[in-house]
């Protein structure tokens, strides 16, 4: 039997965010960017990669059935092999997309793979982010994409004031994809639905403080943006035409 040359990846996408920010009456993953949905963009990242053997799409509540037509069948993204529904918040969704995976690989006999968890609304994620996020899991076990700051930083008080600068070339912005080995992302998102209160904003804060995992930072990209107002989606449409 030939021995697989590299572990399973599967990408989760999410989808499922209010998108209250943007101020429009469409969910922001549905604007249209160019003709497309924006979801669009990561999907078909993802659906082309070498790297990427399946995808389960987290959609918002209610949004399934719209989701599989309007985008899965549509425009042909055979990789998504699962749309779920989302929860309130983004961790919520991790996890909703984490069992899912979990229940559709029940009782097969495959090695651990790698989880790629990945923002719906950064539709400039690209193949070179992806790759290098395989190198750098192989290596780390869990790893996140992002950029150092191009911009000083400050920690401030309950009352706006300055208390520390941290210096510059410790500071990085945190993208998407944020990988992990599937045996460890899924224990700590385990351990987190058991918590009572829960203060988590990223993946990997929820590997670091579950898990007590260090996570290593990887190259991203400045265009690796995230869409979460509508100035954001002019620089989107900036980006779209000079490509």
């Amino acid at each position: 039997m030939k021995m697989r040359e590299r572990k399973r990846c599967t990408a989760i996408i999410l989808a499922a965010g209010q998108g209250k920010r943007m101020g429009t009456a469409v969910q922001k993953q549905y604007i249209e960017l160019d003709g497309k949905p924006l979801i669009y963009y990561p999907l078909k990242v993802f659906q082309d990669s070498d790297l990427i053997d399946e995808i389960i799409l987290v959609a918002g509540s209610g949004q399934v059935s719209y989701v599989q037509d309007e985008i899965v069948r549509k425009y042909h993204f055979s990789k998504v092999s699962v749309v779920t529904e989302g929860g309130k918040e983004r961790y919520d969704s991790v996890w909703r997309g984490l069992k899912a995976m979990r229940r559709k690989g029940a009782g097969l006999e495959e090695e651990q793979g790698y989880v790629f968890i990945h923002d719906g609304a950064r539709p400039f994620v690209d193949e070179a982010i992806i790759k290098r996020g395989y190198e750098s899991v192989k290596k780390h076990k869990a790893c996140v994409a992002g950029m150092p700051s191009k911009d000083t930083v400050k920690l401030i008080d309950e009352n706006d004031f300055a208390v520390k600068t941290p210096e510059r070339k410790y500071v990085w912005i945190v993208q998407t994809p944020q990988i992990f080995e599937e045996a460890l992302i899924v224990e700590a998102y385990s351990r987190l639905a058991e918590q009572e209160c829960i203060h988590v904003t990223d993946d990997a804060m929820v590997v670091e403080e579950m898990m007590g995992t260090a996570v290593k930072l990887y190259e991203g990209s400045y265009e690796n943006i995230k869409i979460t107002t509508p100035e954001d989606l002019k620089i989107a449409i900036a980006f779209l035409k000079s490509r």
